[in-house]
């Protein structure tokens, strides 16, 4: 059934999956009834769909996405990280809030290029090889966000992740003067002295 399921549809064409209250999700398309795994099948083939509540005529598609990541990692089809998941659910109600989408689809897009790629590398190095390519590519990825991040709103992200503001650089190291410099106005402030202490001296 699955490899029907966008068959009835021209390259590139919408699908529209209608939700009814039984839960049920109709493929206007194929005529049929599908499951969130069909969906999954769909995604992975590259069909574009979008999903209406059949009632309200309310978009749920990204609900919908979100169940069937849902149940892939339910059903021990373990791809995001734990730290990952709580990093993305403390970013709800960030200042950063509206930027993360952005980025994360195109990071996503971008790894989704290089992905023949990531096949040649696998083939060529093995597994070992061609990860560790990658966790340098992803460590790379994680600096410019977090540069990124800092410069879309300095004072909120350094609240979350950083104790302190780092200091200023002491000043003598912004302009510090040259040796010649300091031993002009060493001598200067000698002869300042020089001349206080003769005042002293004829007034005794």
């Amino acid at each position: 059934m699955a490899d029907t399921l966008g068959s009835e549809t021209p390259q590139g064409e919408r699908v529209v999956i209608k939700k009814y209250a039984n839960r049920r999700l109709y493929n206007t398309a194929s005529s049929s009834y599908v499951t969130l795994e069909h969906l999954a099948d769909m995604v992975k083939k590259g069909v574009d769909f979008v999903v209406y509540d059949a009632k309200t005529n309310e978009d749920i598609t990204r609900s919908v996405l979100t169940q069937i990541i849902f149940e892939e990692e339910s059903q021990g089809q373990s791809l995001l990280p734990i730290q990952f998941l709580r990093q993305l659910i403390s970013f709800y109600g960030n200042s950063v809030q509206a930027f993360l989408p952005s980025y994360l689809e195109l990071s996503l897009a971008t790894f989704a290029q290089q992905q023949e790629r990531m096949r040649t590398q696998l083939a060529s190095f093995g597994p070992t090889g061609a990860m560790n390519g990658y966790e340098e590519q992803i460590r790379q990825n994680l600096a410019l966000f977090d540069r990124a991040m800092k410069m879309f709103s300095p004072f909120a992200y350094a609240k979350a992740d950083e104790p302190a503001a780092p200091a200023p650089p002491p000043a003598a190291k912004v302009a510090e003067p040259s040796s010649d410099e300091a031993l002009s106005e060493l001598r200067k402030q000698m002869a300042e002295m020089q001349a206080q202490i003769e005042r002293l001296a004829s007034k005794g």
